[in-house]
């Protein structure tokens, strides 16, 4: 497969969002982390201990094909929105320009696929960025944990709300703003609370109505233990650029 297929079949992760996570993976070797923001808002950082997951996807790999890049590409649980022609919904949206062109589904499930070992590093070095491939072990298990972990609250936020009509929630499209500031995670780094490392903006399909999602990315401390060193909390909220998005977040504050 060229370099050009490759990228046309890989789940759209931005550059910069490329390197905000290598950037992290990078930080996880270091002995301390800084703390995430407090939690006396309506929707609070979700803490998500991503370790069980690599230590799962490092068990799977054997010992060749961890001294390489590894090619593998891991089908995430997210299903892919589909417009009714059978076309994929994302192709007739108009997609920011950091957010990475591609046309890749798993046939059988339906779901995006995330880009394997190989296909991160190569992107990044295609940008002059200057990735480790050994980092890549860390980065891509860490990164397909928490997307998961960031599409289960997105699945919250939804029950209910009749998407289990059409058969539940499907991500149209997902773009990295890592330099850019939600107002929540400004306002508490006002306060001394530490920025998000990254920030997505996510696209959902509600049966043919599209709600907007932010998530900020916080790295948690590192506690220097077993299993206990790849704590990310995530804040996953609709954004307010629509009454349903409104509506939702105070629901959501008023416990109703």
């Amino acid at each position: 497969m060229s370099e050009g297929a490759a990228d046309a079949t890989a789940c759209p992760v931005d550059h910069e969002t490329r390197q905000a996570w290598l950037d992290q993976a990078k930080k996880v070797k270091a002995p301390e982390a800084t703390a995430p923001p407090p939690q006396a808002t309506p929707t609070p950082p979700i803490a998500t201990d991503a370790s069980h997951d690599l230590r799962q996807n490092m068990a799977m790999m054997s010992a060749a094909q961890r001294g390489a890049l590894d090619t593998f590409r891991e089908i995430s649980t997210i299903p892919r929105a589909v417009s009714a022609e059978g076309h994929d919904a994302a192709v007739n949206t108009h997609t920011p320009a950091n957010n990475e062109q591609e046309s890749g589904v798993d046939e059988k499930s339906g779901n995006w696929i995330y880009p394997s070992e190989e296909m991160f590093f190569n992107a990044m070095k295609r940008k002059n960025y200057d990735p480790d491939a050994a980092d890549m072990r860390t980065i891509v298990p860490i990164h397909n944990a928490v997307n998961e972990q960031a599409w289960k609250e997105i699945k919250a936020w939804e029950k209910g709300r009749g998407s289990e009509a059409c058969g539940g929630p499907r991500l149209v499209s997902f773009m990295g703003q890592s330099k850019e500031l939600t107002p929540r995670a400004r306002f508490n780094s006002i306060l001394g609370y530490s920025k998000p490392f990254d920030r997505h903006d996510w696209i959902v399909d509600r049966c043919g109505t599209h709600i907007d999602y932010v998530i900020d990315f916080y790295a948690g401390k590192n506690e220097g233990k077993p299993g206990k060193s790849l704590n990310f909390y995530l804040d996953v909220r609709p954004k307010l650029n629509s009454w349903e998005g409104v509506k939702m977040r105070a629901e959501k504050f008023w416990g109703l």
